[in-house]
């Protein structure tokens, strides 16, 4: 395996620990961390070191609620209008990319996608001073391969966007609930900024440095990018770069002409972003934005007149005044929602593998809690599958959701902000 860092923005540590840190649960290891090592990966957050002991349990996601099964498959896309983020001359920009989809016939032969590329998270792992063959990653719900479940018309699009110094599976647990419910879902890793490992094997890293730094501009050029992949696909056309066979019935099944997008930080940043410079994204989500797209583009002042829902935690409207900028410039349907005792990752997988690590490495409840804030695991999870689901339904689908008209009984952790 060839381990090729890429390029990143300054002050990614954090994100380096979390992803570290979720890892390191996720199975019996082979080797313990040392104590240096441990102390290392944990002082991005909490009060001091986290105990290391031998691990000795699976985490697990949570299941979708949806009626259908979840298929989903990988694509490397190459975008032959701009270089790539990488070293030397004359390369093209590459995305890897998963597609999760409802899917049909997943018993016969086709196996669940792990969280995570094995190779990736050993450089995940080693990369936060871990052994990097301390763990395996959890499965997720998604049938690798499985052909397409269709019925009448093509399929919603949702497209997701990751935060800073991450990768695509961050938010699976939101991804697989929308596939469950019929939508079509593309998670895009923007190599340079994220773990990921392309079609020959090799793994791409990260790599911190202001002067190589991606923004949420440069996201949203990579997201658009997407788009153009997203109608080749609903065209009936195969947008890999090694065109390498795609699952049965995923060619002509998207309906390009509903698609929504979500992204997690800086991800929903360049969802705004895209949202204002592109027609064809109907509707978006926010998770936690900090709504500071770029140098060139430093405030959003331009006016977007299609629906857009916040989820907020950290960057809320009363602390940081980009938010509260973009926020005025939403003049179409707009809910702003805040969960009660979240932090900046209770809208994903974060809130649900923190917990189940904590015993595992001995870790604090106050640890614990400068991770995942005071928020239930069990009811983000509810959060989670709930918010972006109707949100989309209602606006990609017309079919009306009362839990976006306000407070509901079921969800009383979530504040509806005026």
């Amino acid at each position: 395996m060839t381990t090729m860092p890429l390029t990143s923005e300054a002050g990614l540590t954090r994100r380096r620990m979390l992803g570290a840190a979720l890892a390191a649960g996720a199975a019996v290891p082979i080797v313990a961390a040392s104590p240096a090592r441990a102390a290392s990966g944990s002082a991005a957050r909490g009060s001091g070191p986290v105990p290391t002991g031998r691990v000795s349990g699976r985490l697990t996601l949570p299941e979708p609620t949806g009626p259908h099964p979840v298929g989903t498959a990988e694509l490397h896309l190459v975008d032959t209008s701009r270089p790539d983020h990488g070293p030397g001359p004359g390369r093209h920009r590459r995305l890897m990319a998963g597609v999760w989809y409802p899917a049909r016939g997943v018993a016969v032969r086709y196996p669940r996608m792990p969280w995570m590329h094995a190779e990736v998270l050993r450089a995940l792992l080693a990369s936060a001073g871990f052994p990097p063959d301390v763990a395996v990653a959890p499965s997720t719900a998604g049938h690798e391969g499985a052909p397409v479940h269709r019925a009448g018309r093509g399929l919603p699009v949702v497209v997701y966007s990751h935060g800073a110094g991450s990768h695509r599976s961050d938010h699976t647990g939101i991804v697989q609930e929308l596939a469950s419910h019929g939508y079509v879902v593309v998670t895009v890793d923007h190599l340079g900024d994220a773990f990921s490992r392309l079609p020959d094997g090799r793994v791409v890293t990260p790599l911190e440095g202001s002067e190589h730094a991606m923004f949420a501009e440069d996201y949203a050029a990579d997201l658009r990018f997407v788009l153009d992949c997203v109608e080749q696909l609903a065209a009936g056309h195969n947008p890999d770069a090694e065109r390498r066979p795609l699952p049965d019935g995923l060619c002509g099944a998207l309906d390009a002409s509903r698609i929504g997008m979500v992204g997690w930080s800086k991800g929903g940043t360049a969802t705004a972003c895209v949202m204002l410079t592109d027609r064809r994204v109907r509707a978006g989500v926010s998770l936690d934005g900090p709504m500071r797209p770029g140098p060139t583009w430093p405030t959003i002042t331009t006016d977007l007149h299609r629906p857009f829902m916040m989820m907020t935690s950290e960057f809320t409207r009363a602390d940081d005044p980009n938010v509260a900028v973009f926020w005025s410039h939403l003049k179409g349907w707009r809910l702003n929602v805040q969960a009660e005792g979240a932090t900046h990752q209770s809208y994903g997988d974060t809130q649900v593998l923190m917990p189940q690590i904590a015993p595992l490495v001995g870790m604090s409840d106050e640890q614990l809690k400068a991770w995942v804030g005071t928020l239930d695991p069990a009811r983000a999870v509810k959060i989670q599958q709930a918010y972006p689901l109707a949100f989309f339904d209602q606006h990609l689908r017309r079919r009306h959701s009362p839990l976006l008209d306000g407070p509901a009984r079921a969800l009383p952790e979530m504040r509806y902000l005026p």
